[in-house]
């Protein structure tokens, strides 16, 4: 594609700092969207990752019994793990080589080789700039890549030419996007390094700065050599130390400075950190003031989109200047944000502008403002001596352009922390609910719940019986004989009120009373099956006991009459 060409129409923008997990599955449950990796894949990503200077857990190879099932699980959990310490590690989770092993989908493209057809393209029509070397994988970013330059008549100056594709965050029109980019080897700041040569077209931009011999704060920081790859800079330092006292309040002072600068402007920035710092003697100036206009994610996004509160750009950039100090104060990022407690510090005026930015309650609560940072010990008796008068002119329409563009931004944001935090939720509902104690708690309101249906429809089961033997029992009229009257409990008491086939009966009540309660029900005692009425039972019509029975002698019936 011609550099001036514009992009194919449903280009999808990808958002690289988005945080990918994996997960080891077998091959029988492969269902939803999935890689089939082998482990030589694993082998060969190894391979390319030791770059870094880390000592990756990968499970090693087995040439005999490889295919027995024990070893097999084995295996799947040493790669499970393998991964996890990968895509944790925020270096190594947003590098090239990860993202094309976890999302080959999303990843397959060579960025190399469209950066230098670009490039070439541009030459073209600037024929005074000539490519030196390719500085391979000198930045975090995937699809930004960096050449070596030189001006012809001008053989011993060296220059960085750095290309960047557009972002997810890419609000501005064409015509406002391509008139910003012009418009930044404009801006003069004593904190900001200059912009030598900047284009841009509807698909990328490509801007032009002096080569800095001593490179990055982050290269100061970490004893790194600037043209060195990132990995091998950053991922595992031979030796980590923070930077004087002195240096801190200097260095800070200026940055703060320059991000006041921005945001009074109206111009959004949100890309701070150590590696977009140059240092120019004893001066810190900031770099990449077009990433927000390309739409570029921020380096530490993965960790502010977690918190609800730090939801505009100068709070971002406040956030990231907590970063920014801690790793100058203790020679490496924090192992976990938020920081629950912080190591000793050269003051305890550090340790106060880290709690304000960094701790749990900063990140609840929210971000102060770069003035109040400004006004805290830490800062407030740096002197900064310069002779450079700040000078960024911008368009009244291109301000209103940038409002919005920020606007839609920040909304991005917001809309991305609320499905996090939807996902946290769920994610932690179920864990609770997965866990064993949650299961016994379960389990034993279930058997409650069980039990007490159980008792329910047994008592409903007594009422209608009893309900039933009321109405047959002519409870209502004592039972009588036509020869001598026999009181109604009589008859109950003796369980004559029934005739069965082939079964025994027992029948004993407690009350006469026509109103009976279901802890006064007669209980139902059947010697063979049958709880109430038995199939082969017939009802029948209460009668004198003669009458019930004619063989019944006269004289028992006398004797129980009697009784």
């Amino acid at each position: 594609m011609a550099f001036m060409e514009k992009p194919p129409a449903g280009k999808v923008l990808l958002d690289d700092t988005v945080p990918l997990t994996a997960a080891i599955e077998a091959s029988q449950s492969l269902q939803s969207h999935t890689i089939v990796r082998r482990y030589s894949d694993f082998d060969l990503l190894n391979n390319s990752l030791q770059i870094a200077g880390l000592s990756l857990p990968l499970p090693p190879k087995k040439l005999i019994g490889n295919m027995d099932r024990e070893f097999i699980a084995e295996r799947q959990k040493g790669l499970q793990n393998y991964l996890n310490v990968i895509t944790t590690n925020h270096i190594l989770s947003n590098c090239e080589l990860v993202k094309k092993f976890l999302d080959p989908n999303n990843y397959s493209a060579n960025y190399t080789e469209i950066a230098l057809q670009q490039v070439s393209m541009f030459f073209r029509s600037e024929p005074k700039w000539e490519v030196v070397e390719p500085l391979k994988d000198i930045g975090w970013r995937i699809r930004k890549k960096y050449f070596l330059m030189k001006i012809k008549n001008q053989p011993k100056e060296r220059l960085v030419l750095n290309w960047a594709d557009l972002g997810p965050d890419k609000y501005l029109s064409d015509k406002d996007f391509q008139c910003l980019i012009k418009l930044l080897p404009s801006c003069l700041h004593p904190y900001i390094y200059r912009v030598t040569f900047a284009t841009a077209n509807e698909s990328s931009a490509l801007l032009i700065r002096m080569f800095n011999e001593k490179g990055t704060l982050k290269d100061l920081i970490y004893k790194a050599k600037p043209k060195d790859p990132f990995l091998k800079k950053y991922c595992n330092p031979k030796k980590i130390q923070g930077l004087e006292l002195q240096q801190i309040k200097t260095y800070g002072r200026q940055i703060l400075e320059v991000l006041k600068f921005l945001h009074d402007k109206g111009f959004p920035y949100g890309h701070l950190h150590a590696s977009n710092v140059m240092l120019d003697g004893d001066t810190c100036r900031l770099l990449d003031l077009e990433n927000s206009l390309l739409g570029l994610p921020s380096f530490y996004r993965s960790y502010f989109s977690q918190f609800r509160k730090i939801n505009t750009l100068e709070s971002v950039d406040v956030h990231c200047f907590g970063h920014l100090l801690y790793e100058m104060t203790y020679g490496r990022p924090p192992d976990s944000v938020p920081v629950d407690s912080f190591p000793p510090a050269p003051s305890m005026a550090v340790v106060a502008v880290l709690e304000s930015t960094l701790s749990c309650e900063a990140c609840k609560n929210g971000m102060p403002t770069v003035s109040r940072l400004l006004q805290m010990p830490l800062f407030s008796d740096v002197l900064l001596t310069t002779s450079e008068k700040p000078q960024f002119k911008i368009p009244t329409k291109l301000k209103e352009a940038l409002r919005i563009a920020k606007e839609c931004i920040e909304k991005r944001l917001i809309e991305e922390q609320k499905q996090i935090h939807q996902h946290r939720r769920l994610t932690r509902a179920q864990s609770h609910h997965g866990s064993e104690e949650e299961r016994k708690k379960r389990k034993i309101l279930a058997r409650k719940k069980s039990k007490r249906s159980a008792l329910e429809s047994s008592e409903e089961h007594s009422a209608k019986y009893n309900n039933s033997n009321n109405s047959g029992s002519g409870a209502s009229s004592p039972l009588t004989s036509p020869s001598s009257p026999t009181p109604p409990s009589t008859s109950a008491a003796l369980g004559l009120g029934k005739r069965c086939k082939d079964r025994d009966i027992c029948i004993t009540s407690t009350s006469s009373t026509s109103t009976t309660t279901s802890s006064s029900l007669a209980s139902c005692e059947h010697r063979g099956t049958c709880p109430a009425l038995a199939p082969g039972c017939e009802w029948c019509e209460p009668r004198g006991l003669a009458q019930l029975h004619p063989e019944f002698p006269k004289r028992n019936f006398e004797e129980s009459r009697n009784l």
